[in-house]
């Protein structure tokens, strides 16, 4: 009697169970409106629960089928059934995750490529260079070729046999005996190539104060929305084109933090009820930043400030200095946060605030800029100047009092300064960075 070899079964699906697979499938077009929506919402100053995503989500799809009917009155099947909740088919397609900042990294990187495509399309074809820097780094890419050890090289990429053929054809041409131990010349001595490196390490420094979260002139959105896509985007082209750079992300208020970059999208801007942290310290973005880029080894370093707004605030080192401004402004009023706010923070957005023993001057004045703020903030950026690290600012505003200022400031830096359209600060950012051009843009229209 034959026995049945197991090892060797083969499972044909029925007609029946690939006709269902396949209406649970979702189309790719249905797929990238989701993924879109999916990124419209995370960006959001509040972002909405799994059960709130789902609800949009399937308002979404419902809407999308409606509206994609053919001329003979049947409706085009879009969605991938309704089976199971959206929210759920997206964690099985590894894009969302159970918790309260539900992008994946999967999710994230390919929102951020389709961010980056968008934009891509609107940057002419043929532009030259892609990174703006003084210096190069190490050659560590040996390649084919070789040539001529000069004085000083490093002869850890000798190349040994084409030094010990020269040595032959040298003694052969002057009819010379090739006799043992070897008399080398430094002129016989060749060396491998290197391809030299180019490598950068930005700080893209967030603003994170109130003001940012005003609406943008034409309703749709937020300023702080704006500026989460297009650092969203960028954080993505780094990553595509110069893997090998350092980005970093820092986000503040009256106070600095370092932020994880998968966080950019869950960013949120301070109130009133974060206890004093809404104000605007530059001095605070640039000393983190300074801190985080001294313990890079890049050889070119750049900080990017994206603010829509002039400083309100900085740091008060002795009690001199504190005494110096109570003197002229006998009201001012100076700020450190206590430990449950810090704790606070902690909880509520998994970022730890960068302080040390000094507390922090706060002096909003409406379109003006009060002079020891303006004082400690150049003080900061010229320190940061001195390290050999470049300066932008980026402007998400169109108010001309604050672009005098950031005007001012570079002229200081010999940096540039960018002022856009909210709206499309995605667009300026990367055609900037990746054409490579000087140039200053404004948000208005003349």
């Amino acid at each position: 009697m034959l026995q049945t070899n197991s090892t060797k079964f083969v499972y044909f699906p029925s007609e029946n169970s690939k006709s269902e697979n396949s209406s649970q499938e979702m189309s790719s077009e249905t797929l990238n409106q989701i993924l879109k929506t999916v990124a419209t919402q995370a960006l959001k100053e509040k972002t909405p629960s799994m059960q709130d995503l789902e609800n949009i989500l399937g308002s979404m799809i419902q809407n999308s089928s409606s509206q994609d009917t053919s001329d003979d009155g049947k409706q085009e099947t879009k969605s991938y059934g309704n089976s199971e909740p959206v929210t759920k088919y997206l964690q099985k397609l590894g894009y969302l995750k159970d918790d309260k900042k539900w992008l994946t990294k999967k999710a994230f990187f390919e929102i951020g490529q389709k961010m980056l495509e968008d934009v891509m399309k609107a940057i002419n074809e043929g532009s030259s260079g892609f990174h703006e820097t003084r210096d190069i780094g190490s050659g560590d890419t040996i390649l084919d070729t070789t040539r001529k050890l000069d004085v000083g090289d490093d002869i850890k990429h000798l190349n040994v046999p084409v030094t010990m053929l020269n040595l032959i054809q040298r003694k052969k041409s002057k009819n010379e005996l090739v006799q043992f131990p070897l008399e080398m010349r430094f002129d016989d001595f060749e060396k491998f190539e290197t391809k030299e490196e180019v490598k950068v390490a930005v700080v893209y420094c967030i603003d994170l104060s109130s003001t940012m979260k005003y609406s943008l002139s034409s309703g749709d959105g937020t300023r702080i929305e704006a500026a989460k896509k297009a650092l969203w985007a960028l954080y993505v082209l780094n990553k595509k084109f110069f893997p090998n750079d350092s980005i970093y992300i820092v986000g503040f208020g009256s106070l600095a933090s370092q932020i994880n970059p998968a966080d950019i999208p869950y960013l949120k801007t301070y109130d009133a009820n974060d206890n004093f942290l809404h104000y605007t310290n530059y001095q605070a973005a640039l000393r983190l930043a300074l801190k985080i880029l001294k313990k890079d080894g890049s050889q070119n370093k750049r900080i990017v400030m994206i603010t829509d707004g002039q400083p309100s605030a900085c740091f008060i080192d002795d009690e001199s200095q504190k005494n110096a401004i109570l003197a002229d402004k006998p009201y001012s009023h100076f700020y450190r946060p206590d430990e449950q706010t810090l704790s606070k923070i902690k909880n509520e957005r998994d970022i730890k605030l960068n302080m040390h023993d000094e507390s922090v001057y706060l002096c909003y004045r409406y379109r003006q800029v009060d002079p020891a703020v303006e004082a400690k903030t150049l003080q900061e950026a010229k320190k940061c100047k001195k390290e050999g690290i470049e300066i932008d600012t980026i402007m998400v505003s169109e108010e001309a009092e604050l672009l005098n200022y950031v005007e001012n400031l570079e002229k200081h830096l010999k940096g540039r300064a960018y002022y856009i359209n909210p709206e499309k600060i995605d667009r300026v950012l990367i055609s900037d960075f990746i054409s490579n051009r000087k140039k200053v843009l404004h948000s208005r229209n003349s």
